[in-house]
């Protein structure tokens, strides 16, 4: 399951994501989460949750694995995944653990900067692994100025070397995921 920081139909995060779609092909079920319609955490509507909310829990339940794909907003990620990620972080009722317990993590992104999403990154490995997700850290992929990778279209061109290090992710996520459900 794939979790985008960004909300933008043409996030440069999202059009990543689906390049690695494309990469993964038919050896897994690769879906986008779809969670525009989550409403800001409020303990006042907690429980029960939003049908927003079960429907991400439930999505995020049944994946093997999260590769998050996120951009950097201010040297950290974007407030829409906090948000996500505390819905998730909570549990359901008393007798389960949180969706996002033990869940097999990878971490990519591309921005305008020159960090290429480095420092958002370090922050969400930080709080997922506080989490007790199993974060995948290595490989991880950063990259800068997207703005150069853009064709006429606003369309992302990743061309041969960032390719080649989004497949060596993708590759050696499936294999991290195949490993965890041993």
């Amino acid at each position: 399951l794939a979790i985008v920081g960004s909300l933008r139909k043409g996030s440069y995060n999202r059009q990543l994501a689906l390049a690695a779609k494309e990469i993964v092909g038919s050896r897994a079920d690769f879906e986008l989460l779809e969670y525009h319609d989550v409403p800001m955490m409020n303990e006042d509507i907690e429980y029960p949750a939003p049908q927003a909310v079960k429907r991400v829990r439930d999505a995020v339940k049944s994946a093997d694995g999260i590769w998050f794909f996120t951009p950097e907003y201010n040297h950290f990620f974007p407030g829409v995944l906090k948000n996500l990620i505390d819905w998730l972080s909570r549990p359901e009722n008393d007798e389960e653990t949180p969706v996002l317990d033990s869940k097999p993590a990878a971490i990519s992104g591309i921005s305008l900067g020159m960090c290429g999403t480095g420092l958002a990154q370090d922050h969400l490995v930080t709080l997922i692994s506080f989490l007790n997700m199993d974060v995948m850290n290595t490989p991880r992929l950063t990259i800068p100025y997207a703005s150069e990778l853009l064709d006429s279209d606003d369309k992302l061109v990743l061309g041969d070397r960032y390719h080649r290090y989004l497949k060596k992710q993708a590759e050696a996520f499936l294999s991290f995921i195949q490993k965890h459900s041993l």
